[in-house]
């Protein structure tokens, strides 16, 4: 991050000596890695910095809020929704629950995409799994080793995108639909492994690879898309000033006018 530069006490006043004269600046030093001027600003429209890999306090406490609301949210999908579907696809197709599963899911994508820090795509499914469990989910605390999948799924795609970054990677190295629906896609696949072993290991092999594709198609469009939704919808409120996802998204919208 920009350190502030701090001038040398002498930096425009007399010498030791007490002569004068310094040329204007002389004496100020910077420390590496900091910003020379105002001026320097990078104009708008030019690649965005990249940020540090360490957590702040407010990437922490945004990260526990995305992580215990999809908690809740989980909770309800799989209090309202899985019932009735469950009860359906049972006697018609029991594959056919992978087209609602990506919705638990969700919360690695949009963790990754707002906190924009290694792990954040882990750390936000796994308190959703977490927050689920606690609040009484029929799935039980098995619940917590397929969140921990699921997230896994979600962080391996935000890592390639930050060592696409790194390498100065001019395309799939930015935070656009493409990576959110891909993030879904990677924690679908994820999610589909972990709950073929744990949850339907007595499936047909057919039927199980059929439930994996529609888990992929699922997770990418309900997890995906709608975090992608979801975070272009947070943008106008200025609630995420304070991160990179939302410095970054003005230069976005001028390149793209």
């Amino acid at each position: 991050m920009p350190h502030d530069m701090n001038p040398s006490p002498s930096a425009d006043g007399p010498d030791a000596t007490g002569t004068s004269g310094r040329a204007p600046g002389a004496g100020r030093s910077t420390a590496p890695g900091s910003t020379h001027a105002a001026g320097n600003t990078p104009a708008p429209g030019t690649a965005p910095r990249r940020t540090g890999t360490r957590w702040r306090v407010v990437d922490i406490v945004v990260a526990a809020i995305i992580g215990v609301a999809a908690g809740v949210v989980f909770l309800a999908w799989s209090s309202s929704v899985y019932p009735v579907f469950s009860s359906w696809s049972s006697v018609a197709f029991p594959p056919a629950l992978g087209l609602i599963a990506g919705m638990w899911v969700l919360a690695g994508p949009l963790g990754g995409l707002i906190i924009r820090k290694p792990g954040a795509a882990l750390f936000c499914e796994l308190l959703a799994a977490t927050t689920e469990a606690a609040l009484g989910s029929q799935f039980g605390p098995q619940i917590l080793i397929t969140g921990t999948l699921q997230g896994l799924g979600a962080e391996l795609v935000f890592w390639w995108l930050r060592r696409r970054q790194a390498r100065g990677a001019r395309r799939l190295a930015a935070y656009t639909l493409t990576t959110a629906l891909l993030a879904g896609l990677g924690s679908g696949i994820a999610m589909s492994v972990g709950d073929i072993v744990i949850l339907y290991p007595a499936w047909a092999p057919m039927h199980q690879l059929t439930y994996a594709v529609l888990g992929w198609i699922s997770a990418t469009a309900l997890a995906g898309g709608l975090s992608w939704l979801i975070y272009r919808a947070i943008l106008p409120t200025g609630a995420l000033s304070s991160f990179a996802s939302g410095r970054d998204a003005r230069p976005t919208r001028d390149a793209a006018a």
